[in-house]
């Protein structure tokens, strides 16, 4: 069995602003939701695919400034448009590196402060909703 390892060195986009350098892990979660087609007569439930579903999870270091962590959320905190670009490994999409585009997704809430002595600050997110796209061209 073909197998391909690759160190995780996802690319993250939130918004207009590259946060790669802020983020500890990345979970994209993509599908569609199952509607139920089942009749009268069938042997078994029956599904077919409805609307995309989507759910990106980010764990980031806080930072403060004007395009660092902090200032990022607070300006689309509530947004439901906000786009999100995510590739596993680098900036450059390949068969090997997909790259997806969510765009309109939302944010619900995050924490601007999560304090603990002697650690470093981190904050996660979860943005829901929105569309997905996959794309290999380089």
């Amino acid at each position: 069995m073909a197998t391909t390892t690759y160190l995780s060195n996802p690319t993250v986009t939130v918004g207009a602003v590259d946060l790669s350098d802020q983020c500890k892990a990345a979970t994209l979660t993509v599908g569609f939701d199952q509607l139920e087609t089942t009749a009268f007569g069938d042997g078994g439930r029956k599904y077919t695919k409805g609307l995309q579903t989507v759910e990106v999870t980010l764990t980031l270091f806080n930072s403060y400034g004007a395009t660092e962590v902090e200032a990022t959320l607070y300006d689309i905190c509530g947004d439901d448009a906000v786009t999100l670009v995510l590739s596993p490994s680098g900036t450059t999409e390949s068969a090997t590196n997909p790259e997806y585009t969510i765009t309109g997704a939302f944010l619900a809430s995050y924490t601007p402060i999560n304090a603990t002595v002697g650690e470093l600050s981190e904050v996660e997110v979860t943005f829901v909703g929105g569309t997905w796209a996959r794309d290999i061209t380089p």
